[in-house]
């Protein structure tokens, strides 16, 4: 029960624009409260009473006399501001970026086995910024030190960047995405294909 209050709900502004990931049992709190509607796959909206009313199928929760279907995603009725387009400098969404890979091996970690690793070392100035920042594994890291990669005789698997809002949001979602999401997180890129997308 603990497990499915805590899976993860896409909420949307008036715009039908993602704007947060939230988990099931705060997404009932706001349908319930009448902040928030739950929409279905048909983008059909509804408020608390008529989605209870709704068929149970797929994820449900039990209540008292009946279970009931979980919203996989809720629109917000009263937001109407844009998602900020300004990814935010910080572990996680460096982690994100470089999608668990080692900047300088290419070998993939878990999260627990990687550092950050200032390309251009503090010590001579190099700022903790999107372009100077990479992932790094704890071998890697060692051997450079507090050198650049050139000094190390170490070459980037890629060099640190400045991500754009809409990809990284596909990118970051990606492992933890529904069904039901794909709708509002399918994006064009410029090549013309569609991409989907999935913290928490």
């Amino acid at each position: 029960m603990s497990e499915i209050l805590h899976s993860k709900v896409l909420v949307l502004n008036r715009s039908y624009l993602p704007v947060h990931i939230t988990s099931v049992r705060r997404a009932l709190t706001l349908l319930y409260c009448e902040v928030a509607l739950a929409v279905d796959g048909e983008y059909r909206t509804f408020d608390f009473g008529s989605w209870l009313r709704l068929d149970p199928r797929g994820d449900a929760i039990g209540l008292v006399n009946r279970p009931m279907r979980l919203p996989r995603v809720i629109l917000l009725r009263g937001f109407d501001r844009v998602p900020r387009r300004e990814v935010r400098f910080s572990r996680f969404n460096v982690y994100a970026r470089d999608r668990g890979q080692c900047q300088y091996c290419g070998r993939r970690f878990p999260r627990s086995e990687l550092n950050l690793d200032h390309v251009l070392p503090r010590s001579r100035g190099g700022a903790s910024a999107w372009e100077n920042v990479v992932c790094s594994c704890v071998g890697c890291n060692r051997t450079k030190g507090s050198r650049t990669p050139s000094e190390a005789g170490m070459r980037l698997v890629r060099s640190p960047y400045r991500p754009q809002w809409t990809p990284f949001v596909v990118d970051t979602y990606r492992q933890r995405r529904h069904a039901d999401w794909l709708p509002f997180l399918t994006v064009g890129d410029p090549g013309g294909e569609s991409v989907g997308v999935a913290n928490g």
